[in-house]
C-alpha cells in the first residue's frame, strides 16, 4: 500500500525557526507578522517528502482576532492568506495539495480543551461557532480541509453538518484520542467514525495530535470504513501548567513506527519536524 504523506508541526518547526508563539493566536499570528516564515515553513516539508501543506489556520478564527482588534474582513483577509501562502511553497516545489486547517474550539480556547473536550458549547452552538470560518476556508481555493485534533464526537457532529451543506467541498477527519479505543472525551473511534461514513465527500477519517503508541489499535478498529489518516504527534507530553513540553523524541523511531500503520495518509503533529516527514518518507520506501 502506498501512502500519501502529510507534513508535521508547523508551529514545531516556526519555533525551530525562532518564532514566538507564546500566544493565544498561536501559529496563527503569524500570518499577520511574519508571513514568510510560514511560507518557508511549509517549503521545508515539501523538501523533507511531504505531499500536503497543512495550513496556518488551525488557532485561527473572527473571534480569536477581533480580541486583538482586527475586523471581520481583516481576519478573512488573514486567514485566506494561510492558503495562499501554502499555495505558493507548493507550487515553488512543484507539486502537491494545500489541506485548510480546520481546529477544534478547544484550539481557540487556548486551555487545553482540545485535549479533554471539555467544553461549553452544545452541538448547536459548535455549530455556529464554526460556521464563519468554515465558510471562509471552504471557499479558499484550498484542495480540501483538513478537520483536525477534535475531542469529543458532539464537535464531530457539528462538523458533519457542515460538510453535508458544502458538498463540493473534500475533506479529511481527524479526531484526538486518549487511548487504542476512544476520543479524548471518552466515545468509544468507532462511533465518531461512523458519523462521517455517509459523507461521500469526505476523503479519510481517523486521528491527530494521539501518542503513536495508540495508533495500532486505533488504526486497527477504523480498517473497513474509509481511507484512513494518522499523523500522531511525537509521544511527547504538554506539561499544561508550566507551559512547556516533556520528554524526547527521536525521528527514526517515530519513521520506523509509521512504516507499521496500515493508514492511506500517515504525517506528524506536535512536536514533529521535517526531519520526521523524511523518516517517514524513508521508511515507507523501503
Amino acid at each position: 500500500m502506498r501512502s500519501l504523506i502529510l507534513d508535521g508541526g508547523l508551529a514545531t518547526h516556526l519555533e525551530a525557526l525562532g518564532a514566538d508563539l507564546s500566544d493565544e493566536l498561536w501559529s496563527a499570528r503569524l500570518l499577520l507578522e511574519d508571513p514568510a516564515l510560514i511560507r518557508r515553513v511549509h517549503a521545508d516539508y515539501f523538501a523533507a517528502g511531504a505531499g500536503v501543506a497543512t495550513t496556518a489556520s488551525y488557532q485561527a478564527s473572527l473571534p480569536g482576532f477581533a480580541a486583538r482588534g482586527l475586523s471581520a474582513a481583516e481576519a478573512e483577509r488573514l486567514m485566506r492568506s494561510s492558503v495562499r501562502l501554502a499555495a505558493e511553497a507548493r507550487d515553488e516545489h512543484g507539486a502537491g495539495l494545500v489541506a485548510a486547517s480546520v481546529g477544534p474550539y478547544g484550539a481557540y480556547l487556548a486551555n487545553g480543551a482540545e485535549y479533554t473536550g471539555a467544553y461549553d458549547l452544545d452541538e448547536d452552538g459548535l455549530l455556529e461557532w464554526h460556521r464563519p470560518r468554515w465558510e471562509i476556508l471552504a471557499t479558499s481555493g484550498a484542495d480540501l480541509l483538513a478537520i483536525e485534533t477534535i475531542p469529543s464526537v458532539a464537535e464531530g457532529r457539528a462538523l458533519a453538518r457542515l460538510l453535508r451543506e458544502t458538498p463540493d467541498v473534500e475533506a479529511w477527519v481527524a479526531y484526538s484520542c486518549r487511548d487504542e479505543g476512544h476520543l479524548n472525551d471518552g466515545t468509544p473511534i468507532e462511533e465518531a467514525a461512523a458519523v462521517f461514513a455517509d459523507i461521500p465527500h469526505v476523503m479519510a477519517v481517523g486521528v491527530n495530535c494521539t501518542a503513536p503508541r495508540h495508533i495500532p489499535g486505533l488504526v486497527e478498529r477504523l480498517r473497513g470504513g474509509k481511507p484512513v489518516v494518522v499523523y500522531p504527534n511525537s509521544g511527547e507530553t504538554w506539561d499544561a501548567a508550566n507551559r512547556r513540553w516533556l520528554g524526547l523524541a527521536d525521528p527514526v523511531e517515530y519513521g520506523e513506527a509509521a512504516a507499521s500503520w496500515p493508514a492511506e495518509l500517515i504525517g506528524g503533529c506536535c512536536r514533529t519536524t521535517p526531519e520526521h516527514i523524511r523518516q517517514i518518507r524513508e521508511h515507507l520506501a523501503d
